[in-house]
């Protein structure tokens, strides 16, 4: 299915019916992700899953976006299924979205649950490591971006992006790649104490993406939430352990 948001063409699909639940993929990903998890909600509930500009099949933005710029189009996607009332999952970058929106007092409907599933949000503590590798890049850049020596090694620069960035950022096109930039260097922490949805938390025990430790971070500043640790799961927890990650949601979401 398709829909036009102002410039941009989303991608997304809809099944089952009742209540609206919206799920928000992370970075890099697409709607396909959630295929079997919409398939088991979409039996008591009205299941949407969409591609986010720049992934799958919905158009890039012309111009790199932040955390507000989801946000306002996340907010413009949902309302235009007329929904008073939804439920959201997020994960991963998803999940950042999701944070956002459930602290905005200006979206045009209520979040009644809310599903973080390894979310981003929290900014990781940068090891020395890792700011060495951030200045040499950006040394690395500044000379390899200079005319002549572009003109001369016009590969170079792509190289040392693949090279010394994340496979998020050197897979992504310029434009996609600026946005990552602005969005994870977002701080969320500080809207959690905020989110007055009923909030479950679910994390795989070995992700090495957003650690558990974020997980825990969150349960604690959230009102009322609650965690759930999955074994023998990495960052995608709802496909690692899918049965014991359905059976949870089931629970939440009274799944009979």
């Amino acid at each position: 299915m398709e829909t036009v948001l102002g410039e941009i063409t989303v991608h997304f699909e809809a099944r089952g019916s009742g209540p609206y639940v919206f799920l928000l993929h992370g970075w890099g990903s697409n709607l396909t992700l959630f295929n079997d998890l919409a398939e088991t909600l979409s039996s008591q509930y009205c299941v949407v899953s969409l591609d986010f500009p720049g992934c799958g099949g919905t158009g890039e933005p012309s111009e790199p976006w932040g955390l507000d710029d989801y946000v306002k189009f996340t907010s413009e996607f949902i309302s235009s299924f007329d929904a008073d009332e939804i439920i959201l999952l997020g994960h991963s970058h998803g999940g950042r979205v999701a944070i956002r929106l459930a602290t905005d007092p200006d979206v045009p409907f209520t979040i009644t649950k809310m599903i973080l599933v390894d979310s981003a949000g929290i900014l990781p503590r940068r090891s020395v490591e890792y700011h060495l590798r951030v200045l040499s890049y950006k040394a690395g850049k500044a000379l390899l971006s200079w005319p002549p020596v572009a003109k001369a090694f016009p590969e170079a620069l792509g190289a040392l992006q693949k090279a010394l960035g994340s496979s998020d950022y050197s897979s992504a096109s310029p434009i996609m790649r600026a946005s990552l930039v602005k969005v994870v260097n977002t701080d969320c922490e500080p809207l959690l104490p905020k989110i007055t949805a009923e909030t479950l938390i679910i994390w795989g025990e070995n992700d090495e993406a957003t650690p558990v430790s974020d997980g825990q971070k969150m349960e604690k500043a959230i009102p009322g939430s609650g965690l759930v640790v999955l074994p023998n799961a990495g960052h995608y927890s709802f496909i690692d352990q899918e049965y014991t990650f359905g059976k949870v949601m089931e629970s939440f979401l009274q799944i009979s």
